[in-house]
């Protein structure tokens, strides 16, 4: 998984304030996850103990970055 904040639409809201990937890498930065680590973010937020991964692309966002 590849997380690319500028194709986030929650960038800059509250919500990405409150999401995992703000603590693991800088506001517009881009995080890959392998598997492995996905499941392991989801299991310790399923447990309340980090913020879930909020990232919501929308269609307009992965067209304009080229993918």
């Amino acid at each position: 998984m590849i997380i690319d904040c500028d194709r986030c639409v929650m960038v800059q809201t509250s919500a990405c304030e409150d999401c995992i990937v703000t603590a693991l890498c800088a506001p517009g930065g881009v995080l890959e996850l392998d598997d492995d680590e996905r499941a392991a973010i989801d299991a310790m937020s399923d447990a309340g103990l980090v913020s879930p991964i909020r990232l919501i692309v929308s269609d307009d966002r992965q067209a304009s970055s080229g993918s």
